[in-house]
């Protein structure tokens, strides 16, 4: 990874990390209060991650409608 880092295409790649996943990861952990998944197996894990990411995706949504919605009644 050090090598890989050192390169001028490594830097570029792994600076985008902090943009592209890294922040989904972090938010559902700090929002959604998810430091570990509480169902067994993996169908269980699945479906609890699934049902964590829907989540986090509505709240981006409903966040994204109510901004709008209120630049639409400013403007």
């Amino acid at each position: 990874m050090g090598r890989k880092l050192r390169t001028k295409p490594g830097k570029t790649a792994y600076s985008r990390r902090k943009a592209v996943v890294d922040p989904v990861f972090g938010q559902i952990m700090a929002c959604h209060n998810c430091r570990q998944l509480l169902l067994r197996g993996e169908d269980g894990a699945c479906g609890e991650w699934w049902l964590l990411a829907a989540c986090h995706n509505l709240r981006k949504i409903l966040r994204h409608a109510a901004t709008a919605g209120l630049a639409a009644l400013a403007g």
